[in-house]
């Protein structure tokens, strides 16, 4: 059994923002979706990597007849031998429209789902900002050496 790698300082650094424990619970409710859709597609064994971010922006959308000011949320999903380089998975059209749908209908505070295109390099990492998580330390932790 294949299990894709889950970055060793948590989520945490797929929470491009203040980490709160609500902001914490929207990203496992996407991250679980986004797996869930990969996996029921017989996907996930053709993945190297797959995994939802949570952004720091807010996007204007419509809920029923309400306007909506929420959080986006980017999904990356690669395929890579070594992940010295990866190149960004392709996805059929349908599965990504039903990940977003899913996302945006069944997850309240999300209304904007992305696709991250980038292969590596130029992206440095398959996770989005190692920065970002070392951005939110104390600042006597922000000098350690992280390998």
């Amino acid at each position: 059994m294949q299990r894709h790698p889950f970055p060793g300082p948590g989520l945490a650094i797929r929470i491009l923002g203040p980490v709160t424990r609500a902001q914490v619970q929207l990203l496992q409710q996407a991250d679980a979706i986004y797996l869930e859709e990969i996996r029921a597609a017989g996907l996930y064994e053709r993945i190297s990597q797959a995994f939802a971010v949570l952004l720091p922006v807010r996007a204007v959308g419509v809920m029923g007849d309400q306007r909506t000011y929420e959080q986006v949320v980017a999904l990356r999903a690669v395929q890579s031998e070594d992940f010295m380089t990866a190149d960004w998975f392709v996805f059929p059209p349908e599965i990504l429209r039903r990940i977003s749908s899913r996302i945006t209908n069944e997850i309240a505070g999300i209304n904007r789902v992305t696709y991250d295109i980038t292969s590596k390099p130029p992206a440095v990492r398959s996770d989005f900002s190692l920065f970002s998580f070392i951005s939110k330390l104390p600042f006597h932790l922000q000098t350690v050496e992280w390998l």
